[in-house]
């Protein structure tokens, strides 16, 4: 069975509380406005946002739902800046970001690190929206899929499928974020990025068995490029971020992508 298409914004280290307010403001009434394809819309908003975002998406005209770009995967204690799921859930949080690239690159975060993280949310109760990707290195050497698969692998554990963990999988979300496309401009070719998400699906297919995510393109998606994106088979939905900064272009993204697809 289809699912309708998924949007997910992912603000980055941008908008404080002001600029939130009416960021989303205008992007509500865009989306109240008019009558959208099937769709669903996700805002990743900075830490000091979330309560802010989640007060205006209680009472918003449109079901917009809310996700934290990053977790940490203890429940409290002595770790300075960081935010744990159960302040998380107490905002209104039901998604989290966890494995992005530039954790990945510039935080150097690990494939352990990330694992942690994904089964901290789970037993939370909090899903996933879980980055994957491969360098600009990898991809010259043929070596995209070994790349993905070993990021995948290191997430889908005997241990963690035993724990009953992942029988919610269906209702994860699995990025395909090329780490050479991002911020760049660069896109790789839909086809391409379908036979990846292909890939995906068969693995996690295969080692999980209860169903599979949505498994969603990111890298430089943009209103000139997301109808070839959304109407190609096996992409079901986009993770934008610099586009999504522009309520007006985020909209577009999402009304021309539900349509195309």
């Amino acid at each position: 069975m289809s699912r309708p298409p998924c949007f997910v914004a992912n603000w980055k280290m941008n908008m404080g509380l002001k600029a939130s307010e009416s960021h989303l403001s205008d992007l509500i009434k865009h989306c109240a406005d008019v009558v959208l394809a099937p769709s669903k819309i996700i805002i990743a908003p900075p830490f000091t946002a979330l309560q802010t975002v989640s007060n205006i998406l209680n009472t918003a005209a449109c079901e917009i739902d809310l996700a934290a770009q990053n977790v940490h995967f203890s429940p409290k204690g002595a770790y300075t800046g960081e935010i744990s799921t159960e302040m998380l859930c107490e905002i209104g949080c039901k998604y989290v970001i966890i494995g992005h690239s530039e954790r990945r690159i510039l935080f150097s975060e690990n494939d352990e690190e990330i694992h942690k993280k994904l089964v901290a949310v789970r037993k939370a109760g909090l899903f996933p929206i879980l980055c994957i990707g491969e360098t600009q290195q990898d991809r010259q050497a043929g070596k995209t899929w070994q790349r993905l698969q070993g990021q995948l692998n290191s997430v889908f554990s005997e241990e963690f499928i035993a724990s009953g963990l992942c029988d919610t999988v269906s209702d994860w979300m699995i990025a395909y974020e090329p780490v050479w496309a991002i911020g760049t401009g660069e896109t790789p070719e839909p086809a391409d990025v379908a036979e990846v998400h292909q890939q995906i699906q068969a693995l996690i297919a295969d080692t999980v068995g209860k169903g599979v995510p949505r498994i969603l393109y990111g890298g430089s998606v943009s209103e000139e490029n997301i109808v070839d994106f959304m109407k190609t088979p096996d992409i079901d939905g986009v993770l934008v971020g610099g586009a999504s900064l522009s309520p007006k272009t985020f909209f577009e993204i999402i009304a021309q992508g539900a349509s195309a697809k």
